[in-house]
Protein backbone atom coordinates (compact mmCIF):
# COMPACT_ATOMS: atom_id res chain seq x y z
CA UNK A 1 0.00 0.00 0.00
CA UNK A 2 1.37 3.34 -0.92
CA UNK A 3 1.67 6.07 1.81
CA UNK A 4 -1.47 8.86 1.24
CA UNK A 5 0.11 11.47 3.08
CA UNK A 6 0.02 15.10 1.43
CA UNK A 7 3.23 17.44 1.73
CA UNK A 8 2.95 20.46 4.54
CA UNK A 9 0.77 23.31 2.57
CA UNK A 10 -1.34 20.91 0.17
CA UNK A 11 -4.58 22.11 -0.62
CA UNK A 12 -5.19 18.71 0.04
CA UNK A 13 -4.69 16.43 3.07
CA UNK A 14 -5.85 14.25 5.30
CA UNK A 15 -7.58 15.19 8.56
CA UNK A 16 -7.26 13.39 11.60
CA UNK A 17 -10.62 11.32 12.16
CA UNK A 18 -12.29 12.54 9.69
CA UNK A 19 -12.57 12.77 5.50
CA UNK A 20 -10.30 14.93 4.04
CA UNK A 21 -10.67 18.93 3.22
CA UNK A 22 -10.13 20.60 -0.24
CA UNK A 23 -9.64 24.25 0.94
CA UNK A 24 -9.44 25.34 -2.37
CA UNK A 25 -12.70 23.36 -3.65
CA UNK A 26 -15.01 25.73 -1.86
CA UNK A 27 -15.45 23.58 1.71
CA UNK A 28 -18.39 25.04 3.79
CA UNK A 29 -16.46 27.08 6.77
CA UNK A 30 -18.52 25.29 9.30
CA UNK A 31 -17.23 21.80 8.24
CA UNK A 32 -13.80 23.34 7.88
CA UNK A 33 -13.89 24.76 12.08
CA UNK A 34 -15.10 21.38 12.47
CA UNK A 35 -11.93 19.91 11.17
CA UNK A 36 -9.77 22.37 12.75
CA UNK A 37 -11.49 21.80 16.26
CA UNK A 38 -11.14 18.00 15.79
CA UNK A 39 -7.48 17.96 14.99
CA UNK A 40 -6.73 20.72 17.97
CA UNK A 41 -8.62 18.50 20.39
CA UNK A 42 -6.99 15.63 19.00
CA UNK A 43 -3.23 17.41 19.41
CA UNK A 44 -4.49 18.45 23.08
CA UNK A 45 -5.49 15.19 23.96
CA UNK A 46 -1.76 13.28 22.44
CA UNK A 47 0.00 15.78 24.93
CA UNK A 48 -1.90 14.79 27.39
CA UNK A 49 -1.49 11.25 26.90
CA UNK A 50 2.14 11.61 27.05
CA UNK A 51 2.48 13.63 29.21
CA UNK A 52 0.55 11.76 32.13
CA UNK A 53 2.65 9.11 31.77
CA UNK A 54 6.06 11.18 32.03
CA UNK A 55 7.65 13.02 34.43
CA UNK A 56 9.69 15.32 32.04
CA UNK A 57 7.04 17.16 29.52
CA UNK A 58 7.98 17.12 25.27
CA UNK A 59 9.77 20.28 24.74
CA UNK A 60 7.37 21.79 21.69
CA UNK A 61 9.92 24.74 21.34
CA UNK A 62 13.08 22.31 20.52
CA UNK A 63 11.12 20.11 18.97
CA UNK A 64 9.52 22.91 16.33
CA UNK A 65 13.22 23.47 15.48
CA UNK A 66 13.10 19.97 14.32
CA UNK A 67 14.08 20.58 10.20
CA UNK A 68 13.78 17.07 9.28
CA UNK A 69 12.35 15.35 12.40
CA UNK A 70 12.95 11.46 11.88
CA UNK A 71 17.11 11.43 13.30
CA UNK A 72 17.93 9.46 10.42
CA UNK A 73 17.75 12.71 8.04
CA UNK A 74 17.95 15.30 10.15
CA UNK A 75 21.65 16.35 9.29
CA UNK A 76 21.12 17.54 5.50
CA UNK A 77 18.89 19.75 6.47
CA UNK A 78 19.64 20.59 9.93
CA UNK A 79 23.27 22.00 8.30
CA UNK A 80 21.31 25.22 6.78
CA UNK A 81 18.36 25.39 8.86
CA UNK A 82 19.66 25.29 12.91
CA UNK A 83 19.20 28.45 15.57
CA UNK A 84 21.55 27.29 17.37
CA UNK A 85 24.00 29.79 18.53
CA UNK A 86 27.35 28.15 18.70
CA UNK A 87 30.75 29.23 17.13
CA UNK A 88 32.39 26.52 14.94
CA UNK A 89 34.99 24.38 16.00
CA UNK A 90 35.11 25.33 19.71
CA UNK A 91 37.13 22.39 20.88
CA UNK A 92 34.05 21.26 22.75
CA UNK A 93 34.16 18.19 20.81
CA UNK A 94 33.13 16.65 17.14
CA UNK A 95 34.99 19.58 15.87
CA UNK A 96 36.67 18.95 12.46
CA UNK A 97 40.54 19.18 13.73
CA UNK A 98 39.25 17.12 17.20
CA UNK A 99 41.95 14.24 17.99
CA UNK A 100 39.36 12.63 19.42
CA UNK A 101 36.78 12.53 16.67
CA UNK A 102 39.71 11.24 14.13
CA UNK A 103 39.68 8.32 16.57
CA UNK A 104 36.14 8.02 16.67
CA UNK A 105 35.45 8.15 12.78
CA UNK A 106 37.83 5.43 12.27
CA UNK A 107 36.16 3.31 15.10
CA UNK A 108 32.60 4.28 13.49
CA UNK A 109 34.06 2.95 9.86
CA UNK A 110 35.61 -0.29 11.09
CA UNK A 111 32.16 -0.67 12.47
CA UNK A 112 30.29 -0.49 9.43
CA UNK A 113 29.17 -3.89 8.06
CA UNK A 114 30.10 -3.69 4.94
CA UNK A 115 30.64 -7.23 4.00
CA UNK A 116 26.97 -7.97 4.57
CA UNK A 117 26.00 -5.22 2.25
CA UNK A 118 25.48 -5.60 -1.42
CA UNK A 119 28.82 -4.03 -3.89
CA UNK A 120 26.52 -0.89 -4.84
CA UNK A 121 25.27 -0.45 -1.70
CA UNK A 122 29.08 -1.22 0.45
CA UNK A 123 30.71 1.56 -2.40
CA UNK A 124 28.24 4.62 -2.04
CA UNK A 125 28.74 4.30 1.71
CA UNK A 126 33.02 4.08 1.34
CA UNK A 127 32.20 7.11 -0.99
CA UNK A 128 30.67 9.28 1.31
CA UNK A 129 33.13 7.78 5.01
CA UNK A 130 35.86 8.07 3.12
CA UNK A 131 36.58 11.97 2.55
CA UNK A 132 33.57 13.03 4.16
CA UNK A 133 32.40 16.98 4.84
CA UNK A 134 31.39 16.36 7.92
CA UNK A 135 31.45 13.93 10.75
CA UNK A 136 30.16 13.63 14.33
CA UNK A 137 29.49 11.09 16.44
CA UNK A 138 26.10 12.28 18.49
CA UNK A 139 25.85 12.51 22.36
CA UNK A 140 25.37 8.93 23.49
CA UNK A 141 21.51 8.80 25.02
CA UNK A 142 20.80 6.20 27.54
CA UNK A 143 16.78 5.98 27.83
CA UNK A 144 13.89 3.70 29.34
CA UNK A 145 12.37 2.11 26.49
CA UNK A 146 11.04 -1.28 25.63
CA UNK A 147 13.49 -2.74 23.08
CA UNK A 148 10.30 -3.83 20.78
CA UNK A 149 8.97 -0.09 20.63
CA UNK A 150 12.68 1.12 19.92
CA UNK A 151 13.40 -1.14 17.18
CA UNK A 152 9.81 -0.20 15.78
CA UNK A 153 10.27 3.63 15.95
CA UNK A 154 13.71 3.06 14.66
CA UNK A 155 12.51 1.62 11.30
CA UNK A 156 9.61 3.63 10.94
CA UNK A 157 10.69 7.27 12.05
CA UNK A 158 7.25 8.32 9.80
CA UNK A 159 5.82 7.48 13.34
CA UNK A 160 7.34 9.86 15.19
CA UNK A 161 6.50 12.55 12.28
CA UNK A 162 2.93 11.66 12.09
CA UNK A 163 2.13 12.03 16.10
CA UNK A 164 4.15 15.23 16.07
CA UNK A 165 2.37 16.20 13.22
CA UNK A 166 -0.71 15.68 14.85
CA UNK A 167 0.70 17.74 18.16
CA UNK A 168 1.62 20.58 15.21
CA UNK A 169 4.96 20.72 16.39
CA UNK A 170 6.49 20.10 12.80
CA UNK A 171 6.52 20.50 9.25
CA UNK A 172 7.96 17.64 7.85
CA UNK A 173 5.84 15.68 5.09
CA UNK A 174 6.85 11.55 5.04
CA UNK A 175 6.41 9.89 2.49
CA UNK A 176 7.30 5.84 2.50
CA UNK A 177 8.34 4.81 -0.95
CA UNK A 178 9.39 1.23 -0.44
CA UNK A 179 9.85 -1.82 2.34
CA UNK A 180 13.12 -0.15 3.30
CA UNK A 181 12.68 3.76 2.01
CA UNK A 182 11.04 7.16 2.86
CA UNK A 183 11.07 10.67 1.49
CA UNK A 184 11.08 13.58 3.64
CA UNK A 185 10.42 17.30 3.02
CA UNK A 186 10.59 19.93 5.86
CA UNK A 187 8.60 22.69 4.31
CA UNK A 188 11.71 25.33 3.54
CA UNK A 189 13.11 23.77 1.04
CA UNK A 190 14.97 20.61 1.54
CA UNK A 191 13.90 16.96 0.33
CA UNK A 192 15.67 14.00 1.78
CA UNK A 193 15.38 10.22 0.60
CA UNK A 194 16.22 7.68 3.07
CA UNK A 195 17.45 3.93 3.14
CA UNK A 196 17.42 1.67 5.64
CA UNK A 197 20.56 -0.82 3.95
CA UNK A 198 20.95 -2.76 7.00
CA UNK A 199 19.28 -3.38 10.50
CA UNK A 200 19.27 -5.98 13.38
CA UNK A 201 18.91 -5.56 16.84
CA UNK A 202 21.53 -3.57 17.51
CA UNK A 203 23.08 -1.62 14.27
CA UNK A 204 21.24 0.00 11.75
CA UNK A 205 22.59 1.67 8.49
CA UNK A 206 20.73 4.53 6.74
CA UNK A 207 21.77 5.88 3.44
CA UNK A 208 20.15 9.50 3.07
CA UNK A 209 20.17 11.75 0.14
CA UNK A 210 19.07 15.43 0.34
CA UNK A 211 18.39 18.15 -1.64
CA UNK A 212 18.36 22.19 -0.66
CA UNK A 213 16.70 24.98 -2.41
CA UNK A 214 15.08 27.32 -0.83
CA UNK A 215 15.97 30.56 0.37
CA UNK A 216 19.16 30.84 2.25
CA UNK A 217 21.14 29.39 -1.49
CA UNK A 218 21.26 31.30 -4.82
CA UNK A 219 21.20 27.77 -6.28
CA UNK A 220 20.12 23.85 -5.59
CA UNK A 221 22.65 22.22 -3.16
CA UNK A 222 22.95 18.44 -3.08
CA UNK A 223 24.02 16.56 -0.18
CA UNK A 224 24.75 12.76 0.90
CA UNK A 225 24.78 11.15 4.60
CA UNK A 226 25.77 7.56 6.23
CA UNK A 227 23.61 7.22 9.39
CA UNK A 228 25.00 4.49 11.65
CA UNK A 229 22.94 4.11 14.94
CA UNK A 230 24.11 1.34 17.92
CA UNK A 231 22.43 0.34 20.41
CA UNK A 232 22.65 -1.85 23.79
CA UNK A 233 20.24 -3.18 26.06
CA UNK A 234 20.26 -3.26 29.79
CA UNK A 235 17.86 -4.38 32.50
CA UNK A 236 17.71 -1.27 34.77
CA UNK A 237 16.84 -0.89 38.53
CA UNK A 238 13.16 -0.72 37.84
CA UNK A 239 13.08 -3.44 35.95
CA UNK A 240 12.43 -2.31 32.36
CA UNK A 241 14.98 -2.16 30.05
CA UNK A 242 17.04 1.07 29.84
CA UNK A 243 18.43 1.21 26.05
CA UNK A 244 21.69 3.03 24.67
CA UNK A 245 21.98 4.70 21.80
CA UNK A 246 25.03 6.15 20.09
CA UNK A 247 24.41 7.88 16.22
CA UNK A 248 27.51 8.54 13.99
CA UNK A 249 26.89 10.34 10.73
CA UNK A 250 29.05 10.88 8.05
CA UNK A 251 28.30 13.84 5.80
CA UNK A 252 29.10 14.99 2.34
CA UNK A 253 28.27 18.29 0.33
CA UNK A 254 28.78 18.52 -3.76
CA UNK A 255 30.74 21.83 -5.05
CA UNK A 256 33.58 23.34 -2.99
CA UNK A 257 31.95 26.38 -2.01
CA UNK A 258 29.67 24.61 -0.56
CA UNK A 259 31.79 21.73 1.54
CA UNK A 260 33.85 24.58 2.79
CA UNK A 261 30.90 27.05 4.04
CA UNK A 262 29.97 23.30 5.84
CA UNK A 263 33.27 23.00 7.47
CA UNK A 264 33.58 26.20 8.52
CA UNK A 265 30.05 25.96 10.33
CA UNK A 266 30.86 22.25 11.29
CA UNK A 267 30.76 23.31 15.33
CA UNK A 268 26.95 25.28 14.76
CA UNK A 269 25.60 22.36 12.58
CA UNK A 270 27.05 19.59 15.14
CA UNK A 271 25.08 20.81 17.87
CA UNK A 272 22.40 21.44 16.38
CA UNK A 273 22.21 18.00 15.63
CA UNK A 274 22.99 16.84 19.17
CA UNK A 275 19.98 18.58 20.27
CA UNK A 276 18.20 17.39 17.61
CA UNK A 277 19.24 13.56 18.85
CA UNK A 278 18.68 13.94 22.63
CA UNK A 279 15.03 15.49 22.14
CA UNK A 280 14.03 12.76 19.50
CA UNK A 281 15.44 10.27 22.11
CA UNK A 282 13.63 11.48 24.63
CA UNK A 283 10.42 11.04 23.30
CA UNK A 284 10.57 7.86 22.31
CA UNK A 285 11.08 6.89 25.52
CA UNK A 286 8.08 9.26 26.60
CA UNK A 287 6.10 7.22 23.76
CA UNK A 288 7.55 3.68 24.99
CA UNK A 289 6.10 4.70 28.89
CA UNK A 290 3.23 6.49 27.85
CA UNK A 291 2.46 2.95 25.59
CA UNK A 292 2.78 1.09 29.31
CA UNK A 293 0.51 2.98 31.35
CA UNK A 294 -2.07 4.09 28.70
CA UNK A 295 -2.06 1.49 25.66
CA UNK A 296 -6.21 2.37 24.78
CA UNK A 297 -5.32 6.26 24.46
CA UNK A 298 -2.00 5.33 22.40
CA UNK A 299 -3.86 2.59 20.05
CA UNK A 300 -6.16 5.62 19.58
CA UNK A 301 -3.68 8.09 18.45
CA UNK A 302 -2.14 5.07 16.24
CA UNK A 303 -5.58 4.69 14.47
CA UNK A 304 -5.25 8.31 13.38
CA UNK A 305 -2.18 9.11 12.56
CA UNK A 306 -1.45 10.74 9.32
CA UNK A 307 1.30 10.26 6.77
CA UNK A 308 1.67 6.59 7.95
CA UNK A 309 0.19 3.44 5.82
CA UNK A 310 -2.65 1.49 7.24
CA UNK A 311 -0.34 -1.43 7.84
CA UNK A 312 2.02 0.48 9.42
CA UNK A 313 -0.40 1.72 12.26
CA UNK A 314 -1.51 -1.85 12.37
CA UNK A 315 2.04 -2.90 13.59
CA UNK A 316 2.40 0.26 15.97
CA UNK A 317 -0.79 -0.79 17.31
CA UNK A 318 0.23 -3.90 17.70
CA UNK A 319 3.44 -3.00 19.66
CA UNK A 320 1.69 -0.64 21.88
CA UNK A 321 -0.34 -3.32 23.47
CA UNK A 322 2.73 -5.77 23.33
CA UNK A 323 4.56 -2.46 25.72
CA UNK A 324 1.58 -2.66 28.09
CA UNK A 325 1.02 -6.28 28.13
CA UNK A 326 4.73 -7.03 29.36
CA UNK A 327 4.15 -4.05 31.98
CA UNK A 328 1.35 -5.32 33.23
CA UNK A 329 3.40 -8.86 33.76
CA UNK A 330 5.99 -6.98 35.48
CA UNK A 331 3.96 -5.25 38.19
CA UNK A 332 1.92 -8.43 38.69
CA UNK A 333 5.30 -10.30 39.62
CA UNK A 334 6.33 -7.93 41.49
CA UNK A 335 3.03 -8.02 43.59
CA UNK A 336 4.12 -11.69 43.56
CA UNK A 337 7.45 -11.27 44.89
CA UNK A 338 8.95 -11.91 42.14
CA UNK A 339 12.43 -10.70 41.52
CA UNK A 340 12.15 -7.91 39.02
CA UNK A 341 13.30 -9.04 35.33
CA UNK A 342 13.53 -6.97 32.20
CA UNK A 343 10.63 -8.29 30.35
CA UNK A 344 11.66 -8.15 27.00
CA UNK A 345 15.33 -9.20 27.90
CA UNK A 346 15.47 -12.76 26.80
CA UNK A 347 13.87 -11.38 22.84
CA UNK A 348 15.71 -10.75 20.04
CA UNK A 349 14.38 -8.87 17.30
CA UNK A 350 16.55 -8.70 13.92
CA UNK A 351 16.48 -7.16 10.57
CA UNK A 352 19.41 -8.04 8.07
CA UNK A 353 19.96 -6.45 5.16
CA UNK A 354 17.39 -4.67 2.38
CA UNK A 355 15.57 -8.00 1.91
CA UNK A 356 14.46 -8.69 4.95
CA UNK A 357 11.06 -7.82 6.95
CA UNK A 358 11.13 -5.37 9.85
Amino acid sequence: MRCTGHPAGSPQRPVAGGPRTNLQRGTPVAGQRNAENDRRSLRIRLGRIVLHACAAPVNAGVLRRMVVAAWVCLLIAASLGSDVPVMANDGSGGGLLSTLTSRERREAIAALPLQRLTPQASQKIQRITDKPTIYRRLPTQAIACDRDMFLFLTRNPEVLVGMWDLMDITKVAVRRTGAYQLEAQDGSGTTCTIDLVYGDSTTHVFVATGLYDGKLTTSPVRGEGVFMLRSSYAKNSSGGTTVTGTLDCFIKFDGFGTDLIARTFSGLIGKSADVNFMETSRFVAQVSQASAVNPGGMVDVARRLPQVEMETKKRFAGTILTVAKRAELAKAGERNGQPRVSPDSSRTAQHSGRGDKR
